[in-house]
């Protein structure tokens, strides 16, 4: 009786998150900050990232209910599109990448190193595996990270810091402009997503990579 319960809640846990191998849903990740953050309060920062995928098309929301500030990044290999959206208040923001370029943002991580292990754990569901990741900007600290390849998605991570990882993050952390922010998936769902939500942003102003680095940076260090 007791193992048949057992199976039965393992089942149901699994039916929620929507079974492994989805190629299309929403990944749910909590934030951690860390550091100091200027006189921002954390409490107006955005205390989650959603990411919506499918097949290889994939868009990251970090939005705060302070003004609907945040951030947005969106690539769909398919129509050569690969944006990062800023909106803050009215002041709506877009940047257009070249090929070969990353999000911006990120210019804290570059030349990270970043060295696959032989740990495994489960997260939300799915079996990790595990890398270990050196930035120049912190030599003396090692940063873990987990990701699975039981989410089907083709070149999860394109354009951003970890594009060598060849799974979905479940666990990581970037270092957006001067801020540190880690991410903790708690939930992945499996959902259709319409077609239209990959598709380029209206009502957006388009303007150069050194202007968007700009705010991004004074969004998370006011």
């Amino acid at each position: 009786m007791l193992i048949a319960v057992f199976i039965a809640i393992t089942c149901f846990s699994c039916k929620e998150i929507g079974g492994k191998h989805i190629n299309q849903g929403e990944i749910h990740y909590t934030i951690d900050y860390i550091g100091n953050f200027g006189q921002m309060p954390k409490e107006f920062l955005p205390k989650n990232l959603i990411v919506s995928f499918k097949d290889d098309k994939i868009l990251f929301e970090m939005i705060s209910s302070f003004g609907n500030s945040g951030i947005l990044n969106l690539a769909n290999p398919e129509k050569g599109i690969f944006d990062t959206y800023f909106s803050i208040f009215t002041l709506k923001l877009f940047y257009a990448l070249k090929p070969g370029e990353q999000f911006p943002g990120f210019d804290m991580m570059k030349g990270l190193v970043i060295t696959k292990t032989s740990k495994t754990t489960v997260l939300c569901g799915f079996n990790c595996k595990n890398a270990q990741v050196t930035i120049p900007a912190s030599p003396d600290k090692v940063y873990e990270i987990w990701y699975t390849n039981e989410i089907k998605i083709k070149n999860p991570n394109a354009a951003t810091p970890f594009s060598d990882i060849d799974g979905v993050l479940l666990n990581f952390f970037f270092f957006l402009g001067p801020a540190e922010l880690h991410f903790n998936a708690e939930t992945v769902y499996k959902k259709d997503i319409p077609d239209e939500a990959f598709e380029r942003r209206g009502k957006f102003v388009q303007v150069t990579r050194e202007k968007i680095d700009k705010f991004i940076n004074q969004m998370i260090s006011l």
